[in-house]
């Protein structure tokens, strides 16, 4: 009669396969690359408050010298008198209107440069459709809130010809650029479409 063989869990189970330290995966595992660090102390009890501990450059001992008091303290406005102010205002508060129009100066100002620059010709709106290349100006935008990618870029046209419009950007024809958001060039491309702008050259200051 055949036995059957009995179903048991062993006495003495084998231990469980660990890396050797002659094994090239010991150099690799996690506790190779955890270094072995104290745990932080709180905040508050803090023993190295108002220490330097890291420098850069060499620091020749710099000394200062003061009177005590405001004598001798004499205050002058710089600049014209409609640039200074005269009452108080509120920190870091501009009208929309004001920000704009300075954005306005700036694009006329830098495309006056990249037309003088680049011996550019008349800018034409960034709205219009046009199938031979034009020459449009603005400012780089975004599409969205997200980072800038070559699929979201934008361009936000001047004042005087484009009255402000947006237009997304083809840059598929283009060998290499590097455009950052706020930033003012002037492109020439095509528009065939009135909806994008294939570009094929890109001006810089």
């Amino acid at each position: 009669a055949s036995q059957k063989r009995s179903n048991s869990t062993p006495e003495t189970p084998r231990p469980k396969r660990t890396l050797s330290s002659r094994s090239p995966y010991a150099l690799f595992s996690p506790t190779s690359f955890s270094p072995s660090v104290t745990p932080s102390q709180k905040y508050s009890s803090r023993s190295s408050r108002g220490e330097v501990v890291a420098s850069f450059g060499s620091v020749q001992a710099p000394s200062w010298k003061g009177q005590g008091g405001d004598s001798g303290c004499i205050l002058k406005l710089f600049g014209s008198p409609e640039g200074n102010l005269t009452k108080s205002y509120k920190f870091m508060f501009q009208k929309a209107l004001d920000v704009w129009e300075v954005l306005s100066w700036r694009i006329e100002e830098l495309g006056d440069v990249l037309k003088s620059h680049h011996h550019l010709e008349d800018f034409t709106s960034v709205l219009l459709p046009a199938q031979e290349p034009v020459t449009v100006l603005g400012q780089i935008s975004c599409d969205s809130n997200g980072k800038l990618n070559p699929k979201s870029v934008v361009l936000e046209g001047d004042r005087e010809h484009s009255s402000g419009g947006q237009i997304p950007l083809d840059l598929s024809e283009l060998k290499e650029y590097s455009l950052f958001p706020g930033q003012i060039v002037a492109l020439e491309g095509t528009n065939s479409t009135g909806r994008m702008m294939v570009v094929s050259k890109l001006y810089e200051v």
